[in-house]
């Protein structure tokens, strides 16, 4: 078990959570298990949770083992104040902070699932799943395709849609911004977007 997997174990509930209980034996409900958290702080925020009869509203962590909380000086750090429920793979009985709830899922984790993440870690193709291709059926293929072409479509048509907007519908000006920011390509688009911006097109 990894951090990352247990957090995408949370993030998506992919764990049984009939009878789901803390360490103490009160009752928890998910109400919306938090968004995921890339910067400095707990692993979830605005999460929304039930213990007992009371709904907490605040930020979850999740750790390997409960000693963890104090091996990365959580207790210390104000980030985790506000932490409602500490989510641990496993509870050795380790302290997190006498108000804060612990649930441990490591019986609560499909197997299956598991085990199917260890090949796929282990696998040394270049895309694990690669040799699975073949057992997806054609409609599900082309319906995929077909979905991911009319996404790209809207995520493009709203940012032209934002570009006029902020030029007053003025469309050379839009098209100059957009044929910047794709020579800027991934990496410098920003940049090259911004020099577009900062020279009007009727100067060019």
């Amino acid at each position: 078990m990894t951090e990352r997997l247990l957090q995408f174990i949370w993030q998506f509930q992919y764990f049984n959570k009939n009878e789901l209980a803390t360490s103490a034996d009160e009752t928890v409900q998910i109400i919306f298990p938090g968004k995921y958290n890339t910067d400095q702080g707990p692993d979830f925020s605005d999460a929304k949770i039930k213990i007992e009869k009371t709904i907490w509203a605040g930020t979850i962590e999740l750790h390997i083992k409960t000693s963890d909380w104090k091996k990365h000086n959580h207790q210390t750090d104000k980030n985790y104040k506000n932490v409602i429920l500490h989510v641990v793979w496993e509870d050795g009985g380790g302290v997190t902070e006498k108000s804060i709830p612990i649930i441990e899922l490591k019986n609560r984790v499909s197997k299956i699932m598991l085990q199917r993440y260890e090949e796929l870690m282990n696998s040394s193709s270049f895309i694990p799943c690669e040799k699975n291709i073949h057992s997806v059926r054609d409609i599900v293929w082309q319906s995929w395709k077909e979905r991911l072409l009319a996404e790209r479509l809207l995520r493009k048509a709203k940012t032209i849609e934002t570009y006029l907007l902020q030029n007053n519908y003025h469309w050379e000006e839009t098209f100059w911004w957009l044929l910047a920011r794709n020579f800027g390509m991934k990496v410098n688009a920003d940049a090259f977007e911004a020099v577009a911006k900062s020279i009007y097109v009727n100067i060019l």
